[in-house]
């Protein structure tokens, strides 16, 4: 009977020992205080389009149990926006060219114009 009581303390103080190691070096949680919902330190640029290159540089702060979901919310809201705003380009650029094709589509002036055209220019 001693040595099971004996074996019950030690694998509870095993325990104990592992979990509070665990604790000291997982810690409660994260380490950085949380990001600013409207500012990311992950910067794209304001002043031109993102390209490829600008989301191959980036890169987003890692915590102990993943990524900053604020940070990764912000860049998702960011591309989101970009395609958007080239969505809306290029239909309005397809309209553009839909109208000007129009505009320059040929009425059908008859028959017998072709034939004019060709008798003026002789």
């Amino acid at each position: 009977m001693l040595s099971f009581v004996v074996f019950v303390v030690t694998v509870l103080l095993v325990g104990g020992l592992l979990f509070l190691l665990a604790a000291l070096v997982l810690g409660r949680g994260e380490t950085q205080p949380p990001a600013e919902v409207d500012r990311s330190p992950v910067e794209l640029p304001d002043d031109r389009r993102v390209t490829a290159a600008d989301v191959r540089a980036l890169r987003i702060a890692v915590t102990a149990r993943g990524y900053r979901m604020a940070e990764v919310d912000w860049l998702l809201d960011q591309f989101a926006h970009t395609l958007d705003e080239r969505d809306a380009e290029i239909a309005a650029l397809r309209a553009e060219l839909a109208a000007r094709r129009e505009q320059e589509l040929p009425t059908d002036p008859g028959p017998g114009s072709a034939e004019d055209e060709r008798s003026t220019d002789a």
